[in-house]
């Protein structure tokens, strides 16, 4: 069973993080924060992940510190459950279109993070009160505590809702085949180094 719980608790943030690599995509997303809901929704039905997120944040500073912990929470449950990666695919990529916006996902589940994020949101704001900032931010907590080398980069685009949820479904359709196993190896580690 590949799945994993994780739980986080600081004095600003109270997270748990549950997920089934081996899902349908189903979504149970409770953050306190709207979009960041919807997008985390965009991730577990794009890469066929079940993830419930629960978490209680100090929204009445702003945003961030639950952004950022629930990346962190997710990466760290990736983590635990992908084990010693045997037989994952591991590398994957992705060309999503949404409307106007066009955006290019590379990741590798090396164990190596590392993150180019070249979105360029263009308003500070989506929605009312959502902080375009807060998407490099989650991504970077996720690329650090789930060791992913990701790149993602915005091709075209203009508005913010679009180029942002493509760029949620672009990482969980790489995500989805990168987590995948691959019959033809199963039993062995996607490495030469014999361990990731």
């Amino acid at each position: 069973m590949r799945t994993a719980t994780i739980t986080r608790a600081t004095a600003e943030t109270q997270i748990t993080v549950t997920l089934d690599l081996d899902g349908t995509g189903v979504a149970r997303n409770r953050t306190g924060i709207g979009f960041f809901d919807h997008m985390l929704d965009q991730l577990a039905r794009h890469a066929l992940i079940d993830l419930d997120v629960q978490a209680k944040g100090d929204l009445h500073i702003d945003d961030h510190h639950t952004v950022e912990d629930t990346g962190i929470a997710i990466g760290q449950a990736l983590v635990a459950a992908l084990g010693d990666k045997r037989g994952i695919r591991r590398y994957a990529d992705c060309h999503l279109a949404m409307d106007d916006a066009q955006v290019r996902c590379a990741l590798d589940l090396s164990g190596r993070p590392y993150l180019i994020c070249n979105l360029d949101l263009p308003f500070g704001k989506i929605g009312p009160s959502f902080d375009t900032e807060l998407v490099r931010e989650f991504f970077q907590a996720l690329s650090t505590h789930g060791g992913i080398t990701l790149h993602i980069d915005r091709l075209h685009g203009f508005n913010a809702h679009h180029i942002t949820e493509a760029a949620f479904k672009a990482v969980a359709r790489a995500l989805r085949v990168a987590v995948e196993v691959d019959p033809r190896v199963a039993d062995a580690i996607p490495s030469t180094k014999g361990v990731l």
